[in-house]
């Protein structure tokens, strides 16, 4: 019977105290929002970091002019079997004179007179091979094969890259930490108020002799409850806000998509989760202040 009765209190606990049951659910919300939209920024810049990290991590291998059409094909079909690496893309002479003219402009057409651009492979790894290291093995490995004149790859950059995406994880991770602590402590003390407001309630029960784990139990509930309701509502606002950044960043419609649909059960989730720390954590604290007498 404990356990039905657990239930029925802790949802009666709505229609008894609308106000409060109200300002619980709206803190909860607010929280849940600021670690939803957190975490889609976050992933947001996971998906920017790996694309750039890719971007600034890219090989290219220059071929000896005297390789023919044939030797040329076997290199770049080499290429694409080796480990790591995600695509190619060859430019020819022809296709590395155009791209030498739309960078250098009008001006660099003096320097087309004679064929001194060589044909290239562009190479692009996989994101586990973005790194000095591995990008330093693949372009030893590419320079000792036959037909390959020269590979290179913008070290000092890919490092620098590096080193600032670091800084900025460090910070996101720090700022996450704050949001979800703040979040915590927000909802705990809502929860300790809408308790305090039931003193009289509690105060009654522990007369008549009822234990503290069983007083417990319906604010556990309600509190848990109050948890899902707002995270279901938190994962509607992110979903708004999504919806709206997608008219100015385009872009982030192909990016957060997945997210979202884990947004709405991983909300839910974490809203039962603080619920239930909340209403634990703030019963600890109001029945200790509460007197018998």
């Amino acid at each position: 019977m404990r356990i039905p009765y657990s239930i029925r209190e802790g949802l009666a606990g709505f229609r008894r105290a609308r106000v409060s049951a109200f300002t619980s659910i709206s803190a909860m919300t607010v929280a849940l929002t600021m670690i939803g939209l957190f975490g889609l920024l976050a992933y947001e810049a996971q998906q920017v970091s790996t694309w750039l990290r890719q971007r600034v991590g890219e090989l290219e291998i220059f071929l000896k002019e005297i390789a023919e059409d044939a030797e040329i094909a076997a290199v770049h079909l080499q290429v694409d079997g080796m480990r790591g690496v995600a695509e190619t893309e060859f430019v020819s002479q022809s296709d590395a004179r155009i791209i030498f003219r739309e960078e250098f402009g009008e001006g660099g057409d003096v320097f087309l007179d004679t064929p001194f651009l060589p044909a290239s492979i562009k190479v692009r790894v996989l994101p586990a091979y973005v790194h000095p290291d591995s990008l330093a093995a693949l372009t030893e490995e590419f320079s000792s094969w036959d037909h390959v004149d020269e590979v290179i790859f913008n070290r000092v950059l890919l490092a620098k890259v590096q080193e600032n995406l670091r800084l900025l994880a460090m910070i996101g991770m720090a700022i996450g930490g704050i949001v979800v602590l703040a979040s915590i402590f927000l909802v705990a003390n809502t929860i300790r108020l809408t308790m305090y407001a039931r003193r009289l309630l509690i105060r009654t029960m522990k007369l008549v002799g009822a234990t503290e784990r069983f007083i417990r139990r319906p604010f556990v509930v309600e509190g848990v409850v109050q948890g899902i309701v707002s995270g279901l509502l938190a994962a509607l606002v992110l979903w708004g806000l999504h919806a709206l950044a997608q008219g100015y960043l385009p872009q982030t419609s192909m990016l957060s998509n997945a997210f979202l649909l884990f947004a709405f059960g991983g909300l839910t989730a974490c809203g039962m989760v603080l619920g239930w720390i909340g209403s634990r954590f703030a019963f600890r604290k109001v029945i200790g202040n509460i007197a018998l007498h």
